[in-house]
């Protein structure tokens, strides 16, 4: 009788079921309201239904468990700001579908439920174990090996599903590895290290936001869980949450004041934030514990420029990448010798290191579709006319508050929104992820018309309170996201009196930028010559509907080379623009403290200059893919 009314495992089900339906919903949940659970149910409540099912499989649920299960679920849901009525929708809908799966089903549970083959369990244990041993060796090819034929035998073995996760991960197999971190969270809902793991390789496939919630719920079962605690900082930093990153460093310094992950950490948010001395003294902290931190040692060139004088970093550095790390993390060091062959002016041997990067990274990214990408800017172009778009009524905001820098990456977007905040009136709120994942959700909507007017008022709100969070009282809010250059039409039906500014550099220059960058595995047309010039042809195709399509006056180009040889000439055009008054602060642009989190925290801290003009000549024997760009102009 007592262990009918043990529910423990079904709070800890309820709960995690939560977190994944919240990590689908994240970016656009509390704005799609109720309406959610019926307009998008492939991605949001069929998903939750196939999780159900996997998670609650064996355990074959009594009606108390079932209750405990659906009420951890919905406080779960509320909690993390989902609507109430949708939170009551989809937990009846889970409720429902849980009575008519455990009801018809029972027997085969209770089977599933039945204990392996003991011979089988422990010739399983015995590979498991030795798996281990080659893990910790650095075997990664043998514990695969060994955890694969141990889950043959016991399919239901938690830590090895996890362990294999753990030897695809560090062999960059990341998508693999997700896959198997969610079967162990699946069959143990409450495995700290699964989760933390999971939320690492998140962050590693460049899913920020998805990575934060997973590592939250590893934090929240294991409080004490280090590696964690750091990946979670590392993912904050990397949405820009700076002081709630240097938290999480400084709670692992707290107890543990030598950890070379978060003195790394410590650093990273500093050197965000423009410290550059006080980045270089806690990255050599942390190399004191950890000499061979290829994160660390790859960091110290990015915060001044390297002369024939460091060739003694540029040794150790070909050594560490050398020995057999992860592809991720040679990479980065990989990047970092090209920036020093570049600082030094070997630009053939720079050259050969960016390539090397970006073939590593190839290894761990998906493949970058060119035909869907021509689709996609097809449909908008199609759907988003000039008289669809000056047909729309309703549901639009008259704020003139949000202002959207937009451009291909490495055009210097960064730049000139440096120089905007610099203006007491403006704030600068960063690369802001809203509108890249709320039309991620309503991709198949737009791109057969344009949203209703329920639909852009609820964006129009939400993304306020998003502004507002930053802050209160600025006349002007800067959302620096390139990726928004595709959403223009749509932002516009939405805020119809928000300015957006293009910027406009030449694309060679802009593609090559963007070749030389350790960007998230995400951005899967930045690592191929031939995929960046596809993807630019793409994106000019697309800016330049959208300056036909939208009111005169909505975009202003600015071109990169023409503000950074008249710095003032610009600066005021851009201010008029934005209806704000002249302020010589904006000329002294580099002075200000406020944090950049994107790659150009280094550029955006120096005066103006103009040695970045140009600079794909240095490797022009090289770029053949990039030249046929020539034609586009600047």
């Amino acid at each position: 009788m007592l262990n009918w009314f043990n529910a423990r495992d079904a709070v800890d089900v309820g709960r995690a079921l939560a977190d994944q339906f919240t990590l689908r919903t994240a970016s656009g949940s509390a704005a799609r309201g109720k309406k959610a659970a019926h307009k998008e149910p492939a991605k949001a409540l069929n998903q939750l239904l196939r999780l159900a099912d996997r998670d609650t499989r064996a355990q074959g649920l009594n009606l108390y468990q079932r209750a405990k299960l659906a009420n951890s679920f919905k406080w779960a849901l509320l909690e993390t700001g989902i609507d109430s009525e949708m939170a009551d929708e989809v937990t009846r809908t889970l409720v429902l579908h849980l009575s008519m799966t455990q009801a018809s089903s029972a027997p085969a549970h209770h089977s599933a439920a039945a204990p392996a083959d003991p011979r089988d369990s422990s010739k399983a244990q015995q590979l498991f174990t030795q798996g281990n041993d080659y893990l910790a060796q650095g075997a990664y090819a043998e514990a695969i090996g060994c955890y694969e034929e141990a889950v043959e035998l016991n399919p239901r073995h938690a830590d090895a599903i996890h362990n294999l996760g753990a030897a695809l991960c560090r062999s960059g197999h990341y998508q693999e590895a997700e896959g198997h971190f969610r079967d162990a969270i699946g069959l143990r809902p409450n495995f700290s290290e699964a989760h933390g793991n999971l939320g690492t390789v998140l962050r590693l496939r460049g899913h920020l936001a998805d990575a934060a919630v997973s590592l939250r719920r590893a934090l929240k079962l294991k409080p004490s869980f280090v590696d964690a605690r750091n990946n979670l900082g590392l993912t904050l930093g990397l949405l820009g949450r700076l002081r709630e990153a240097r938290a999480q460093f400084n709670q692992v310094l707290k107890v543990a004041p030598r950890d070379a992950d978060a003195l790394f950490g410590v650093g990273l948010v500093a050197r965000m934030e423009g410290r550059f001395d006080e980045t270089g003294a806690m990255f050599k902290r942390a190399l004191q514990t950890k000499a061979t931190m290829p994160s660390t040692w790859a960091g110290l060139v990015g915060i001044r420029k390297m002369t024939p004088a460091d060739r003694g970093w540029l040794e150790r550095a070909e050594e560490i990448a050398a020995s057999g790390i992860g592809p991720l993390q040679e990479a980065d060091l990989r990047f970092a010798i090209g920036k020093y062959h570049d600082d030094v002016g070997d630009f053939k041997r720079a050259f050969e290191s960016y390539k090397r990067a970006n073939e590593l990274l190839k290894e761990v990214a998906d493949s970058y579709e060119r035909d869907m990408r021509t689709r996609f800017v097809d449909d908008l172009i199609r759907v988003h006319t000039p008289e669809a778009i000056a047909k729309v009524q309703g549901g639009a905001s008259a704020s003139m508050k949000p202002v959207f820098v937009v451009g291909m990456m490495r055009s210097g977007t960064s730049l000139v929104e440096q120089i905007i905040s610099s203006h007491p009136a403006v704030h600068g709120a960063g690369e802001l992820a809203f509108w890249h994942d709320a039309m991620g959700e309503r991709e198949a909507v737009i791109r057969q018309g344009l949203l209703g007017e329920a639909a852009r008022a609820k964006l129009a709100d939400a993304y306020l309170r998003v502004l507002a969070r930053h802050s209160a009282d600025a006349q002007r809010i800067i959302d620096k996201a390139p990726l928004n250059s595709d959403y223009l039409g749509v932002i516009h039906s939405v805020f119809p009196k928000a300015r957006m500014i293009y910027m406009r550099r030449n694309p060679i220059d802009a593609c090559l930028s963007c070749y030389f960058q350790h960007f998230s595995p995400a951005l899967t047309f930045t690592m191929d010559l031939s995929d960046l010039a596809h993807y630019y042809r793409e994106h000019h195709r697309l800016m330049a509907h959208w300056r036909a399509a939208l009111p005169p006056g909505t975009i202003l180009d600015v071109p990169y080379e023409e503000l950074v040889s008249d710095q003032e000439g610009w600066t005021r055009k851009i201010l008029a623009f934005l209806g704000l008054d002249w302020d010589q602060r904006c000329l002294e642009f580099h002075k200000s403290e406020r944090p950049v989190a994107t790659a150009s925290y280094w550029q955006v801290r120096q005066k103006i200059y103009t040695n970045s003009v140009g600079r794909w000549r240095n490797y022009e024997k090289f770029i053949g893919p990039l030249l046929d760009l020539r034609d586009l102009g600047s």
